[in-house]
């Protein structure tokens, strides 16, 4: 199947409040056009550089999603477009995303990553640090005038075992819904971005309001 019928094959069966996020890492561009052409509009990438380039060469109404591991000192290639930065795993890079943000004049908005896999490779937070950083951005907001904290993220363990993937959901899940109560200008939890190509119909079950689709619209890699 093309692109494109990929693409509207998920899309169609996708419900009305679930965010698909094209995840075109590795892809060319004229793979991504396809799916721009077919009506997408969001893309994750994983490396700043390749989201750079693909940002310079693509049309302006994309909003690029940066889905990997962000190191500090490369916030700055990609303040300027970004639309949305999805594994933000300490106090530390929100700080640097605010001050690169604030450079271009822009609110840049964050989701922070939480650690549910029972990998230790997998990046992300604990409920405890989750806490701590969400009560120092809420009681020093003047200086986070430049980042919004609008939900947060999740990578299941890599497995086969569907229980155990639907159990690690449902904790991100609980998670989410216990912090449903912060409304400020800078902390708003609305999404909630858990579930791949291999898992997002039953990350939707479990509550996800954006899915990270790759292979299952470009093929694989």
């Amino acid at each position: 199947m093309s692109i494109k019928n990929n693409l509207l094959n998920i899309k169609s069966s996708l419900p009305e409040h679930v965010t698909l996020v094209a995840v075109s890492k590795t892809k060319p561009v004229t793979d991504l056009m396809e799916a721009y052409n077919a009506g997408q509009r969001i893309f994750g990438e994983n490396k700043i550089q390749e989201m750079t380039e693909k940002w310079e060469q693509m049309p302006k109404d994309i909003q690029w999603h940066m889905i990997g591991h962000v190191q500090t000192n490369k916030v700055k290639f990609m303040a300027e477009y970004v639309s949305l930065i999805h594994g933000v795993d300490s106090l530390k890079l929100l700080h640097e995303i605010n001050r690169q943000a604030q450079k271009h004049n822009r609110v840049i908005d964050c989701l922070l990553q939480i650690h549910i896999a029972e990998e230790e490779t997998k990046f992300g937070l604990d409920e405890n640090e989750l806490n701590e950083i969400l009560n120092f951005v809420q009681n020093n907001e003047e200086g986070f005038k430049n980042i919004r904290i609008v939900g947060l993220m999740g990578m299941a363990t890599f497995t086969d075992n569907q229980e155990q993937i639907k159990k690690e959901f449902l904790h991100l899940k609980s998670i989410f819904d216990a912090n449903q109560n912060l409304k400020s200008e800078i902390c708003n939890l609305k999404s909630l971005s858990m579930g791949m190509s291999g898992d997002y119909k039953l990350a939707i079950e479990c509550g996800s309001t954006m899915i990270r689709v790759g292979s299952s619209i470009f093929g694989g890699r």
